[in-house]
This record gives structure tokens, C-alpha cells and sequence, in this order.
């Protein structure tokens, strides 16, 4: 039976509840939107109906959620930082408010055994209407023609100052057919946009323009900026010197730690 609108809101009203005040935003989508836009091999395992939701972490998350997992010892070593407060943050809020439910958690970074990732963060923010996933197809006559561009979201509000975090799969709740698809805000309309905004991305992300391809209501700090732009194997060094961590913590952190270094 297909669960009402109201259930719906219950799920992620929860969610946002919880995570808003630690600087996360939570979009819902239909495994079914999911599934249509990729091939089969991509596809998740669950009917059409099934509830998921996406987990996006806003600019204000580094200062709300991470900092105060660090300087609360919440960091054990041996993977990302980050990665483990979003964990911490996600795997405990699902704890909490959905007891007894099951609920599949995939997060960005986790890998299935053929080295896919466990779902896709850029299809699913845009099929749930959070934000835009610009592709090279969807550059008119685009000016590439031997090089291979890839594509990247833009948020409506935050820019490329944003980040997709987790897909959580209610597993158990379906979503009623009255529940349309929403359509994410194309903030980059022109095709010169379009072109500016993916070769920044492809040839010039370190000096994160393509992040400003819209003027963001919110940035990253700069103390967030001076954290993502420090190689990953000197981040917790940096930690150290700004007194989150004591000196002889995160030593053990393995190199393919020091690999994982989106923000």
C-alpha cells in the first residue's frame, strides 16, 4: 500500500529536524526517478515507489558538524574526517528517529566490489530537484569534441559551495503516486554559461571558480577553504596547528585516506 503524503513528510520532516542545525538539507526522490535516467547495471534494487531521500551538507556544516566532532574526539583515524562525521551525523539520526525500520545508507564514498560507486550523488540530487547536474550534453554544439567533460552540480542557492553526502533508501515506504518529480532550478541557463562553468570544473578546479558559477547566498569559510585546499595527507597536521586535535592523534591515518579529499 502506498504510503500517504503525511508519512512521507513524517520521514523527512525527522530528518531535517535532526540534521538541519548541524548544516545538512535533505531532498526526497522516487527510486523509480533514479532508476529511469541510468542503465540497468546503476540501477538500485528496490520498486519503482520506494522512498529515498539525499543528504546534501550546506557551507555551514564544516563549523555546525565537523569542528565539533573533532574537538569532541570523534575522530578514530584510519579514514576521512569528514567522511566519519557525516557517518556519525547520518548513521545516528537514522538511529534515533527510525527504530525497527529498514533503511539502506549509502554514502558518497563507499564503493561496491566491481570499484562502482554505491549510487550516483550527481543523478540523484538532480533527480530529486535539489540541484542541477550539468552535463556535456547539455551544451548545444559543445566545443569539445576529442575531450571527455565531466559534468557537476550547481546548487540554487549555495553554487558549487555545497556537497552530496548520503542517499538513504526507505526500504520499507512507498511513495504515493500524487507526489510529482520537482524539477531542479537551471541556474545556468546560456550556453556560454554552460560552457564556462564545465571547463572550469574539468580544467581549473583547484582554484575553485566554477563554485561562483552563480552568486552564492553562502561560501565557504576560511577556515573550511583553508582545510579542502590543503593536500589530504597534511589535514590533520593542519588540525593539529589549529588546536582540534592533540598532537599525537591521527597519526595512523593510511594513505587511502590521504586519496580522499572532495569537499
Amino acid at each position: 500500500m502506498a504510503a500517504s503524503t503525511a508519512r512521507v513528510e513524517e520521514v523527512t520532516g525527522a530528518l531535517e529536524a535532526c540534521l538541519s542545525g548541524l548544516g545538512f538539507e535533505v531532498h526526497l526522490l522516487k527510486v523509480g526517478w533514479y532508476n529511469a535516467v541510468l542503465p540497468l547495471s546503476f540501477a538500485l534494487s528496490y520498486p519503482d515507489d520506494t522512498l529515498a531521500v539525499v543528504i546534501f551538507s550546506r557551507p555551514s556544516m564544516f563549523e555546525e558538524a565537523f569542528l565539533p566532532f573533532i574537538k569532541g574526539r570523534g575522530f578514530k583515524g584510519a579514514s576521512d574526517p569528514i567522511d566519519q562525521c557525516v557517518r556519525q551525523c547520518v548513521s545516528s539520526t537514522v538511529s534515533r528517529c527510525f527504530q525497527g525500520q529498514h533503511v539502506d545508507v549509502m554514502y558518497d564514498y563507499e564503493l561496491l566490489p566491481s570499484r562502482r560507486p554505491r549510487f550516483l550523488a550527481q543523478t540523484a540530487a538532480h533527480v530529486s530537484g535539489g540541484a542541477f547536474y550539468y552535463q556535456q550534453s547539455d551544451v548545444t554544439d559543445p566545443p569539445w569534441k576529442d575531450r571527455k567533460m565531466f559534468g557537476v552540480c550547481i546548487h540554487p542557492r549555495f553554487g558549487g559551495w555545497f556537497a552530496i553526502r548520503a542517499l538513504l533508501v526507505f526500504v520499507d515506504v512507498s511513495v504515493s503516486s500524487d507526489i510529482e518529480q520537482p524539477h531542479p532550478v537551471d541556474c545556468v541557463p546560456s550556453r556560454e554559461g554552460r560552457i564556462e562553468l564545465l571547463e572550469a570544473f574539468n580544467l581549473r578546479w583547484q582554484d575553485w571558480s566554477y563554485r561562483d558559477a552563480i552568486p552564492p547566498v553562502e561560501s565557504y569559510s576560511q577556515t573550511q577553504r583553508d582545510y579542502f585546499s590543503c593536500p589530504p595527507s597534511g589535514r590533520l597536521a593542519l588540525l593539529r596547528s589549529w588546536g582540534f586535535l592533540p598532537e599525537n592523534e591521527g597519526a595512523e591515518v593510511t594513505a587511502e585516506t590521504t586519496l580522499n579529499g572532495h569537499g
